[in-house]
Parts: structure tokens; sequence; C-alpha cells
């Protein structure tokens, strides 16, 4: 045979079964011009992939008398005199159409499992039977996606447009990804051909990384990966099971894989999690499950495999791949990204080429275009990767407050200013300086700020974030405790992952509402709460930045806690110096004032917070007036700040100065 392609060799084939089927008919019909045929069991050519028709035998384990009536569906779609030698075959005119009847009656080794809902060819859907009559004499048509497959053409089945995407494949793995990579496929290799393959389960926070290490290790076997989101199975038995025929059929005949991405669902949704164990099960394809944790699936073999975001090595090799030789100019601030942010390596690309924009349109505008601005670029680049998750589960602070604005004593100052060293530097001692494998306890750093309200710890908090150039985020611990079991660890579970990636300073206020004297256990609740305050110190000690607790009662919290933390910071209630210290900050330069007092005004009895409150509400009278600030506005002011606190002002605090 001369050398042809794969299309003119398919075409062959596919036309000497269409040949042989028609004799058989032809046979029936006694047809005297029934065409000779050519053989089609002659050796393919060297080097060609297996005909459509072979693969979709071997694939579906179709029996000769199957693969022959699947033939014979498609012959009206591929010979246009076909229809008048069905009509002759089954003696109707009318009758212009492939059947069940026909089939038993002109084709050879028939046998009745083939009409069979759990026979391959209806039950993978490669050809229909028309409802409404008796099921042998129906019309038999072949279905569309499988017609244009035995054409030699790749068109998916329309009815999973919108459900399934392709993925792309060619993204370059680090080398701690392709490690799995090649594990998922020595697992699949090793059992090809050998029945059902395992679901490969990839577990983890990493979910780009999830995606291009499925599509590294298809590629290195030859088949591709398509998406299906978990969001987007039926919750319907009977959909789901017309789901996973398509998607079956789809996997057998593109020679490709499935990948479930679970990464968007809700766990706490126990019927889409019914529905993803159901398909996981009942998918007779090559499967890959990608989630956050681990599925169990009860009936069908599965192979967990941790995905975790590129170390931090990598990710110095990435930030310098996409900086190229720009890389070079920064004295290491590569690895400074590398030690502060837990990115994938999508998103180190994008904040590259975010930050080398900025840069190349502010030297186009004659601004600063320097290695520090490009520093400075990067880093508020990383930082806007880092907050889409976090930004749904806490609320982000803006950080105003400096080291100036802090009235506090110089110990706490002092204490404040360790912390942020330890968050600086916390790299280097740990990493660089081996420190990290001095210890069995976990690498985060730790704080309690205790003080009654208004004492300055949300400040105190926002001045370490101004201090370290990070973002900020509240917690409020009240509305993350549950009453349902398990459900505060999952509330701050996903707090703690969403802010893995950008190390935020995290805020939990009101710690009283989870902390307490809970070491003596006197029922199930006590139990559980002390489960849920482990949970958080445990995560806390974990996390890579910096976390700090509030309270407002020290003494309430248990020693054994207190013992877990690396700083407690006591804010006390300021004296009158500090008062008046605060009065002297609390007004903006540019604010008007006329013949404030600070000594007169730290009589007052009040924390910061509340100074705060007083100010601004003075500052409103007299803007209303149109007058400077003075002592009667502010006197006007705590009249209702007091009021508030349901606190009588005395005349001690206000008798000397009250006009």
């Amino acid at each position: 045979m001369s050398e042809i392609d794969w299309q003119t060799w398919n075409d062959r084939v596919l036309q000497a079964a269409l040949d042989r089927v028609r004799r058989h008919v032809a046979r029936l019909a006694a047809d005297a011009a029934a065409p000779a045929g050519s053989a089609d069991h002659a050796a393919p050519p060297e080097g060609l992939a297996p005909p459509a028709l072979e693969v979709i035998r071997g694939a579906f384990d179709l029996s000769p008398f199957e693969c022959d009536l699947l033939v014979l569906a498609a012959a009206p779609e591929l010979d246009p005199g076909f229809a008048a030698l069905a009509a002759a075959a089954q003696g109707d005119p009318e009758r212009r159409y492939p059947t069940f009847a026909l089939a038993f009656a002109a084709l050879p080794a028939a046998h009745w499992s083939a009409l069979s809902p759990a026979g391959p060819l209806r039950r993978w859907r490669l050809v229909e039977v028309a409802p409404g009559g008796a099921l042998t004499l129906s019309p038999l048509r072949i279905e569309e996606r499988v017609l244009h497959f035995l054409r030699g053409i790749e068109a998916p089945d329309e009815r999973l447009a919108g459900l399934v995407t392709a993925l792309e494949t060619g993204a370059t793995l680090v080398p701690s990804h392709r490690l799995v990579a090649e594990r998922l496929a020595a697992a699949w290799a090793r059992q090809w051909g050998q029945g059902p393959l395992p679901v490969i389960q990839l577990v983890g926070e990493e979910a780009e990384g999830k995606r291009a290490i499925a599509a590294a290790a298809c590629a290195a076997l030859g088949i591709g990966v398509n998406v299906l989101r978990a969001t987007s199975l039926p919750a319907a038995d009977a959909e789901l099971e017309g789901l996973l025929r398509l998607l079956g059929r789809e996997a057998a005949l593109g020679r490709r894989a499935l990948l479930l991405d679970c990464e968007g669902e809700e766990p706490a949704d126990a019927a889409r999690s019914r529905a993803v164990a159901t398909f996981a099960e009942g998918y007779h394809g090559v499967l890959v499950l990608a989630s956050r944790e681990r599925r169990h699936l009860p009936r069908r073999a599965s192979v967990p495999l941790d995905v975790a975001r590129p170390e931090t090595a990598e990710q110095e090799a990435l930030w310098r791949a996409v900086l190229g030789e720009n890389a070079e100019r920064f004295n290491g601030h590569c690895r400074t990204l590398a030690a502060q942010f837990d990115l994938s390596a999508g998103a180190i690309r994008a904040a590259g080429a975010e930050a080398l924009g900025r840069v190349e349109t502010a030297a186009e505008a004659g601004e600063e275009a320097g290695p520090e601005a490009l520093a400075k670029a990067l880093w508020r680049c990383c930082l806007g990767q880092a907050r889409p998750s976090l930004d749904a589960l806490a609320q982000r602070l803006r950080p105003i407050a400096g080291w100036d604005d802090l009235v506090l004593p110089e110990a706490q100052k002092a204490l404040l200013s360790q912390i942020a060293i330890h968050v600086r530097r916390r790299h280097r001692v740990y990493e660089e300086w081996g420190f990290a494998g001095r210890t069995s306890r976990g690498l985060g750093i730790t704080a309690l700020f205790a003080g009654v309200s208004g004492t300055g710890k949300t400040m105190a908090a926002e001045v370490l974030a101004r201090e370290l150039d990070l973002d900020l985020y509240r917690i409020d611990l009240a509305s993350v405790v549950s009453k349902y079991i398990g459900e505060t660890e999952k509330n701050l579970k996903r707090v703690f992952d969403a802010a893995e990636a950008g190390g935020a300073i995290l805020l939990f206020d009101e710690a009283d509402a989870l902390f307490g004297r809970r070491s003596e256990v006197k029922d199930s609740h006590d139990r559980y709460a002390n489960i849920e305050v482990s949970y958080l110190l445990q995560r806390m000690e974990q996390y890579r930045g910096l976390a700090i607790l509030t309270t407002n009662m020290k003494t309430a919290l248990d020693p054994a806690f207190l013992r877990r933390l690396r700083f407690t910071v006591q804010f006390p209630f300021p004296d009158a110096a500090a008062r008046a210290e605060i009065w002297r900050r609390i007004f903006p330069p540019q604010t008007p004032t006329a013949g404030l007092e600070a000594a007169k005004l730290a009589r007052l009895g009040v924390a910061g917070g509340n100074i705060a409150n007083i100010a601004l509400a003075a500052a409103f009278l007299a803007a209303e007036g149109d007058e400077p600030v003075g002592m009667g506005h502010v006197l006007k002011a705590a009249r209702s700040e007091y009021a508030k606190l349901e606190k009588p002002l005395t005349t001690g605090e206000i008798g000397s100065w009250e006009p």
C-alpha cells in the first residue's frame, strides 16, 4: 500500500465497513446491483493511529454485530441511496430507515442483547431509537457526535457546551509540582489497561497548580484534559446519570481525562458533596478530582496527592524568571517577595507583569522608574493578588496611624517594635539561620493585645501594618464562633487559608467570645470549646504572618492558653499625662482651634478611643458654627459621649474649664 495519511485510511476503512453492511442488506432485498465492496481487514499503514471505527469498537467493547449495527445506523447519513435499499429490504416503501428488525434479518451473528438499554450501543448513546413505536420497528439513528467521530472530525457534543472546557497544556511546572505530575502519571501507567483506573485526588489550596499538574501528567500519557466544575453537577439522580454517560462517551471518543474541579464547592453543602461522590464513583474514564480536602469514595479506589504552593526557593526562581534582567538590580528583593507572599506561579506572573507595566507607564510620564519604584510596585501588586479571597471573609482596615499617633508607655512601644522585627526578619532567622529546624512548634508570630476598650489595641495593629506595609484584616470572633459542632473550626480554617497568600496581619477582635477558663471540662460544650480554642491557637502558630488576639479581660483567659502566645501587650488605661498627650495630637494640623488646654481636657477620665470620638464631634459642632474648635465645643461633645457610655460627667472633670 502506498503511503497515505490517517484521514484517507480512516475513510477507506469506514467505506469498506459501509459496503459490507450494504451487501448484507442488499442480499436481503435481493438487490443484484449491490456493490462488490472492498476489503476492510487490510493491515493499517505503519505508524498511523487506529481508524475511528476501531477506536469505538475497542473503547466500548462492541461485538462484531454491534459494530455492524452502528454502521447500519450511520448508513443513511453516509450513503444517499441507502434509504431506498432499506425500504426494499424491509418490504415497506415507507420504512426508509434502519431498524433493529432490519439488523436482525440482514446482519450476521445477531444477538438480542444489542437492543438492551444496558448494552453499549444504547448505554453510551452511540445510537438512538425513536420513541413511540415498537422497539424493533422504530427508526434507528446514530448520534451526531459519533457520526462526526467516524468521519474523523473532532466535534464535542453540543449538550456539554458551557459545562465542559478543554484544559490548555504547556505551563512550566516548578520542580515540586513536576514531581507530583510524575507520581500521578506513574499511578495511572501501572494500571493502564487492567480495569478501572483509580481516581486521582489532588488535594490542597493550590487550585492553579492542580490544573497544571493534571495537564502535564495527561500530556505525558498522550491524552488531553477536560474540566467540569462540581458546581455544575445536577442534583437529580436521573440528570446526573445522563451527564455521566455523555461524559464517559466523550472521554472514550476523545481520549481525554476529566478534571472534576471542586474548588468552588461549599463544604457544608451535603447535597453537592453527595453528587460529587456519586459522579466520581460512577464515571467510567480517567478522572482527576481537584479539591481542598480529600473526598471519601467508598466504592472506587483513589490515590490522594497533596499539592502545595510552590516552595519559597521555587517562588524566588519564578520571580527571577518573570523579572528577567530587572531581577539582578534588586539586591535580594526577589527573596523578600518569596518569603513574604505565598503566591501561585500564575499569580507571580500576573503580579510581575502588572508591576513592570506600572513602572513602564511611570517612565513614559517622566516619573520615577528605577529599582525602588519597581520594588514598591511589586509589593503593591502582590498585596492585590492576595486580597480577593480574604476580602470576602474579613474586614480590611486601612492602616492610617503611625508611631507618632500611638500614646503608650515605652515598655509597650518596645514590645510592639519587637513584634515588627519578628515579622520583618522571620525568613532570615527561621530559614537562612536554621531556627526552623530547632522547634517542633509552629513558626507563626502570635500576640495578645489586652486592655479595656479604647486604649489603642486596634490602633497598635494599624501601626504595625503601616510599618510593615502589610494588609490588616479584622475578624470578629463573636461572628466566627458557631453553636454547631465543627463549624467554628471551618470558619477559622477559611480565614487562615485565605490569608496565607499575602501574610496579612490578622486581628481577631473580642477573643473573650471564644477564650475563657475552659481547661476544666464539665460537659460536652466545654470540651468542644476547648477544641475550638486549641484549633485557633494551632492555626495561629502555623500561620506564616502575624496573628493578634484582642481582649478586654485578660484575667478571663486561661493561663495555659496565654503561654502559647509569643507576645502579650498590656494596654493600660491612660493616666492624666497620657490623656493630655493624646489631646495634643488628636486634632489634625489643619483643624482650626482656639483656647484648647490639654491639661484641663486630660481631666476627662476616658480612654483614647473616646477622646477621638469627642474630638470629632467637637469639630462638627465648630464647623456648623463656622468657628474654630474651642473648649465649649469639646464640652458639648463630651456630654454626648458620656451619655453614650452611661457615665456621669463630674464636676471634678470639667469644673475648672466649664464656660
